[in-house]
């Protein structure tokens, strides 16, 4: 599975997609289709290939290994006869597969990659990738390809090189033939490679990527080098010239909350606690998600509201984190640089009176016009608790569930006693 991960959010694609795009800058002449579902009653198939291999396309790891509900041991299959095709897809399309990333029940199978499959004889990792400390790409390689790179750079650092790109000259060709070397292509195949390099440079720049990860970038028995499998992170802030690479996004797994979130500018990530987090900016919103946790509470999403703020994004905001039954209290911690508090606070108090809140309220607001702020907040009449600083609205926010659980437990168990005498 081919991932295209985003600083805001997570786009993700099939193989299918990621293989057009690799193959669209390296020229690579893979024979590839698709089964999609309405075709899964009566398959047929021509493809012009020695061996032919078969995945199921599912936004989850482990595939080979994985179990469909037809019976079926594995979501991915080599077959050197095309008459089997048809068969091995209509156990996949429409079934459930469990993997190691699944849910237990598996994820339901809708399309199936059928491509040519190639034989590898070595390989090898390398990517393209933003690095901060350079202030700009680095291309990372190393001999040990197919594995967990992580791994490798614990194990065996010396299998790992790296050279910076310079943004104004781009992949020299002495840079890219010395990567080539370091990643142990001999002969003409170091030519080869230093040209596949350059390529994923160019598919690097022109479609915003922030990562392009092949893994393997791999030599076939036949004298080839082939990109096998990549994962590409995209510029979200580019999607307004990317427009044919984001439609490619497969939003059938996503979370249906996340998609929502994702509609008015918001980033979203449900969690299992039950404090519902309103921040503004990542950082911040890691730190709240941390103090909560610091002072015995769980957090039960992190929401960051960006800096762009309109009042409607706070009210969307709010019934987001009011419809998730598991929340029990919502904490608001803005930091106001570009942030304007008095606007927060107006959607606070609209978010209030119309979704008519059932949960408390804790309310920490520091920065540009927050005087202002904290005024539309006391004069609402809205049982909204206000605090001073971070600390003293996480300690809040983790005592009011607890607060109203002995509130209820006294009118359920005390005043009916009280009331008889």
């Amino acid at each position: 599975v081919l991932k295209m991960y985003f600083y805001s959010r997570v786009i993700c694609t099939g193989a299918f997609q990621g293989s057009y795009l690799t193959q669209g800058y390296l020229q690579q002449e893979i024979n590839i289709t698709l089964f999609l579902p309405h075709l899964h009653r009566s398959l047929s198939f021509s493809l012009d290939a020695k061996e032919i291999v078969l995945k199921a396309q599912i936004l989850a790891g482990g595939r080979g290994k994985g179990v469909f509900n037809s019976g079926l041991k594995g979501g991915v299959h080599l077959t050197k006869d095309p008459a089997v095709v048809g068969e091995l897809a209509n156990k996949m399309l429409g079934f459930n597969l469990t993997t190691k990333q699944t849910p237990k029940e598996g994820v339901k199978v809708k399309t199936v990659m059928v491509a040519e499959a190639l034989d590898i004889a070595r390989e090898t990792y390398f990517a393209i990738l933003m690095d901060r400390s350079c202030n700009g790409p680095v291309m990372v390689g190393s001999p040990q390809g197919g594995v967990d790179i992580e791994e490798v750079a614990a194990k065996t650092p010396e299998l790992i090189f790296k050279e910076v790109i310079d943004i104004f000259e781009g992949v020299r060709d002495e840079q890219a033939l010395r990567m080539a070397v370091n990643l142990g292509f001999k002969g003409p195949l170091e030519r080869q490679a230093a040209d596949q390099i350059k390529k994923l440079y160019d598919l690097f720049l022109k479609v915003d990527a922030t990562q392009v990860e092949v893994n393997p970038l791999g030599e076939t028995p036949e004298g080839r080098v082939v990109c096998f499998d990549a994962k590409i992170n995209f510029d979200d802030n580019a999607e307004f010239r990317q427009k044919d690479v984001f439609a490619m996004e497969d939003m059938t797994e996503s979370d249906p909350t996340e998609m929502e979130a994702a509609k008015y500018d918001l980033k979203y990530i449900g969690l299992d606690g039950n404090i519902a987090c309103f921040v503004n900016g990542a950082g911040l919103a890691m730190a709240t998600c941390d103090i909560i946790d610091l002072h015995g509470g769980k957090p039960a999403n992190f929401l960051d509201l960006g800096g762009g703020v309109k009042e409607n994004q706070v009210y969307q905001a709010f019934k987001l984190l009011s419809a998730d039954p598991k929340v029990e209290a919502i904490l608001v911690n803005i930091f106001g640089g570009i942030v304007n508090c008095a606007i927060v606070a107006k959607g606070i108090t609209k978010a209030c009176r119309e979704l008519e809140l059932k949960v408390p309220l804790v309310v920490r607001l520091e920065g540009t016009n927050v005087q202002e702020a904290k005024r539309i907040l006391s004069e609402s009449g809205l049982p909204i608790m206000a605090a001073n600083d971070l600390d003293d609205a996480a300690r809040k926010a983790v005592a009011m569930p607890y607060v109203l659980l002995g509130a209820r437990l006294i009118i359920k168990h005390v005043l009916p006693k009280a009331v008889s005498l």
